[in-house]
């Protein structure tokens, strides 16, 4: 084959893979991100409430009977909102398309938030079972970039990037709150 021929079938090629729609991303089977029944969660959880901008509510986690207890009261005057975090580290979801968390809620509303390698933190609510331990499943598509209360209009979520979860207690409403969860996912 000549030179001009050979690259005319190169460049011929690479228009046909440009065309041709991308391949499906090999499956993968469901990710445990932590649990709870064992006394040791994996991931190294903190409490952030909204005392960070001079707010009022108070939070806190602890494990009690194979879950950990998320709970405390919110206030809104001030911020409204109390959080438990894990510190960062590389937790490359790609392939996954969904997080499942286990557990059941007290009727309030609440907010899975992911952060990224670049600081960038995403949010999607989601409203556990009040009546006895369930699953919910929070699909990817579903989280949007926010800060400081903004939405924003960044790109969107790239499940390689996500180095730390987050819950959220922040529904505008006063008082108690409890989750507890058994097992979190990422499917």
């Amino acid at each position: 084959m000549n030179a001009v021929s050979w690259r005319a079938l190169r460049a011929g090629l690479s228009a046909l893979l440009l065309l041709a729609p991308a391949a499906p991303s090999a499956q993968h089977g469901p990710m445990l991100l932590d649990r709870f029944d064992t006394g040791d969660p994996t991931l190294d959880w903190y409490v952030v409430n909204d005392a960070v901008m001079g707010g009022r509510s108070e939070g806190g986690f602890r494990l009690e009977a194979g879950a950990l207890v998320f709970a405390g009261v919110t206030n809104t005057d001030g911020g409204g909102f109390s959080s438990i975090r894990t510190r960062p580290r590389r937790l490359d979801l790609s392939g996954h398309d969904a997080f499942v968390v286990h557990g059941h809620g007290d009727g309030r509303r609440y907010v899975f938030r992911l952060e990224t390698d670049d600081g960038t933190a995403y949010w999607a609510d989601f409203d556990p079972p009040a009546d006895g331990a369930g699953e919910v499943r929070i699909p990817l598509d579903r989280f949007r970039p926010r800060f400081r209360g903004r939405w924003l209009a960044g790109p969107p979520l790239d499940p390689a990037r996500v180095t730390s979860l987050g819950v959220l207690c922040y529904d505008g409403r006063d008082g108690p709150f409890r989750l507890d969860l058994h097992r979190l996912e990422a499917h």
